[in-house]
């Protein structure tokens, strides 16, 4: 990817404190339009506590990040602390990424009827 969100592999809550302050905003006035306690969004902020997807998605629209690319970094984030300690980590993600494809390919065509 070419996207500076992959090149720089920070996390999703560094990213997020980095374009509220490139907006100039407070900690408060996002924790306020998340609808969520300010202490919570420093910790989001610190990779202390992880944000919902639901989240993700109000921040991308309110900080003017790439919707899909904080999710891509949100998903994959989420994905690689599941698997950090896993010696089959790698092949589980081979075989993980044939059953999206499988489980979505299924969905349309159950879909097109």
């Amino acid at each position: 990817m070419t996207s500076q969100i992959f090149q720089k592999l920070k996390t999703t809550g560094e990213l997020i404190r980095e374009a509220r302050e490139k907006k100039g905003l407070l900690l408060r006035q996002v924790a306020s339009y998340l609808e969520i306690d300010q202490a919570l969004l420093s910790k989001i902020e610190r990779g202390e506590r992880k944000a919902t997807r639901e989240n993700i998605i109000k921040l991308a629209s309110f900080l003017d990040l790439n919707e899909k690319e904080i999710l891509v970094q949100f998903l994959s984030e989420k994905i690689a602390y599941d698997l950090q300690d896993e010696d089959v980590a790698k092949e589980a993600l081979i075989v993980a990424e044939k059953k999206v494809a499988y489980l979505k390919s299924k969905k349309s065509v159950t879909t097109n009827y």
